[in-house]
């Protein structure tokens, strides 16, 4: 049996020495991870309140597992407060089966350092079948700041002011900020139909709000032999170029890149309203960042 050689392609995105993304080496990877958790950290929303930001993705493609990653990097230790899973209904529910529960959580900084300025939301994924998923008006009610903590949804009996808890009129801590696009880098082909029709109603919708929106891959190490092998030879990937990933290299790096970018995009939607006259704490398209 002879043995294929997979040759890698020169990178298709250049790392400058200057900014740390160059084939770096252990210290210079960890320098740069300090670098990142120390600007998060110490990062201040213009309005003064921390940004909300939405996970939204279809079920298994990491939104949970990506906001308990996030929080172990700053913990120093594995964490699991999102709930991890992919079962055909989502993982993020706790009663009846057909039921998912709205969950926040803070992204608190190094120890001794307090909270970020970032929370993120988890619901389940998006519908891939009829009776599965969080609906599209619930979506719509949690980004508009309708939903409460812990509220309960489910596909038949969608969220409405006459529901237990809802906000009719709710404030800029109620409101999301930011909306991430959560993806399988290794399933961006195979999504189902409907749901990429979802994707686009969602997009289209999120920006009439003015909320700004990120997209992030995940399982890139998965996507292709190259970044199989090694998470670093992500910019020599012809399948990750196509896919378009985002820009670091190291795990850590990539999740903290990933939320430093998410921060500068939730800050958006404040000076957005500050630039409308309607004061940096009233009430514009999709920003692609692929981590």
């Amino acid at each position: 049996m002879s043995a294929v050689l997979l040759e890698a392609p020169p990178p298709w995105r250049q790392q400058s020495a200057a900014s740390g993304h160059s084939a770096p080496c252990c210290s210079c990877r960890l320098r740069r991870k300090e670098q990142l958790m120390s600007k998060i950290c110490s990062y201040k929303m213009s309005c003064g309140v921390p940004a909300r930001v939405l996970l939204l993705g279809p079920v298994g493609s990491g939104k949970s597992n990506f906001i308990s990653s996030v929080q172990s990097i700053f913990s120093g230790r594995v964490l699991n407060h999102a709930m991890v899973g992919s079962s055909p209904t989502g993982f993020t529910k706790k009663v009846g089966q057909n039921q998912s529960t709205l969950r926040t959580f803070t992204i608190n900084g190094k120890k001794g350092e307090g909270p970020t300025a970032l929370s993120m939301c988890d619901v389940m994924g998006l519908r891939e079948r009829e009776g599965t998923g969080i609906n599209f008006d619930d979506i719509l009610a949690v980004i508009k700041g309708h939903a409460p903590e812990g509220h309960k949804f489910c596909p038949s009996r969608p969220l409405h002011p006459g529901t237990a808890g809802y906000r009719e009129d709710p404030g800029v801590n109620d409101r999301v900020h930011c909306v991430v696009f959560v993806l399988d880098a290794t399933r961006l082909d195979s999504y189902w139909l409907g749901l990429r029709g979802t994707f686009q109603r969602l997009r289209e919708h999120i920006s009439d709000l003015g909320v700004h929106q990120v997209a992030v891959l995940t399982h890139i190490d998965k996507a292709c032999a190259l970044t199989a092998s090694d998470v670093k030879d992500v910019y020599k990937s012809v399948t990750i170029q196509r896919k378009r990933l985002s820009q670091r290299i190291h795990k850590d790096v990539l999740l903290l890149s990933a939320v430093d970018n998410i921060q500068e995009y939730a800050d958006l939607y404040f000076q957005d309203q500050a630039s409308k006259d309607l004061g940096p704490c009233g009430n514009t398209p999709t920003r692609e960042f692929i981590g």
